[in-house]
């Protein structure tokens, strides 16, 4: 059941040789022949298992071929985790930084592998989450993500990280020209839905430290005890913001049992599954815990939306445009169609 490697897809090979050299001058006390494989999961940075005799450790990357490479920065993930560590108990140890493309073309950086069970489309049956478990994880993995945004930012090194003031202006604004930027002729323009969450920014709650792509294939859950997360992954999107921006975020992965055929068929994670909170029950269980104000869920919910759009417009330009053979990316422009979809109900109803 552990989250496991596989040979790196082709086109996404790393000079191991030129690697190897490069860990045996941060990493002395590694020994042994360098073995390397791939997580085939995620869409973005890239991410290797890297192990030296008894020691493994991850590698994370930018994609080839990518279209912006501010979207993908290196040293600044892994500061988040340098800062990170020690305040937030799920966070991986960062080991090095490298800032020199000479070595893989990229900047990259290492850190400690957190070995565990990695939630994908469906529950694994034996891992034995009935409707009960099941539901006492959703709430833990909203709990998990509330301790993130209730960490004190000056005592995290946050203070000065980020640029809260009018976060969720830019965040509209800029994924909008994202989008825009991106956008390929076979998929809809979504002008409907940016032309509505630019007309209805809502007041900000106090800023928080948050994530940005927290959800269940993002988390590490303990083998011995699937109930118990032990680590947060993929920190390349955080800083400091909106925290309902992360939970309007989280929850448009968030499909229901009883959502629309077109989002089931763009289902990642087994939140459809039976005894999983919805997210109305998480939205409560956020407001009551957290004491914020969750009046504008429709606003959050539809940016949640249209923001994985643009994630998902921004790969599928690559592979529209040949910078990538990834086969997965085919499908990407039927989940942008989705999405504008699920975000225009939002409106409807609104």
């Amino acid at each position: 059941m552990l989250d496991a490697a596989q040979p790196p897809r082709p086109g996404e090979e790393l000079d191991t040789a030129r690697l190897h050299d490069y860990l045996r001058g941060v990493l002395p006390e590694a020994e042994g022949t360098l073995e390397l494989a791939q997580f085939p999961a995620g869409f973005s940075n890239l991410t290797y298992l890297l192990r030296l005799g008894e020691q493994e450790l991850v590698l994370r990357r930018p994609p080839f071929g990518t279209k912006a490479r501010s979207a993908h920065d290196m040293g600044r993930e892994y500061r988040v985790l340098q800062r990170l560590h020690g305040h937030f108990p799920y966070c991986p140890r960062p080991l090095f930084l490298c800032e020199d493309d000479a070595v893989l073309g990229a900047p990259f950086y290492g850190m400690e592998r957190v070995a565990g069970v990695i939630l994908r489309r469906d529950l694994p049956p034996e891992l034995g989450l009935g409707p009960e478990r099941f539901g006492a994880l959703c709430a833990r993995l909203l709990d998990v993500q509330l301790e993130l945004h209730s960490l004190d930012l000056e005592a995290c090194g946050f203070a000065d990280f980020g640029k809260p003031e009018g976060y969720t202006r830019r965040q509209v604004e800029g994924w909008s020209r994202r989008f825009r930027a991106a956008r390929t002729p076979d998929v809809p323009d979504c002008e409907t839905v940016m032309a509505w969450l630019a007309e209805r920014i809502p007041d900000e709650p106090p800023p928080a430290l948050i994530h940005n792509d927290y959800k269940f294939d993002n988390v590490v859950l303990d083998p011995t005890d699937p109930l118990r997360i032990i680590g947060v992954l993929d920190w390349e999107m955080a800083t400091v913001g909106n925290p309902l921006m992360d939970l309007g975020n989280s929850l448009a992965y968030w499909i229901e049992a009883g959502d629309p055929e077109p989002q089931q068929k763009i289902r990642m994670l087994p939140t459809q599954a039976p005894g999983a909170l919805t997210r109305r029950e998480l939205v409560e269980r956020y407001a009551t815990r957290s004491g914020r104000k969750v009046d504008d869920w429709d606003f959050y919910y539809c940016f949640g939306l249209f923001r994985l759009a643009g994630i998902a417009q921004q790969i599928y330009y690559r592979f529209f445009h040949g910078q990538t053979r990834d086969p997965r990316l085919k499908r990407f422009g039927y989940f942008i169609h989705c999405l504008e979809g699920a975000a225009r109900a939002v409106i409807a109803r609104s």
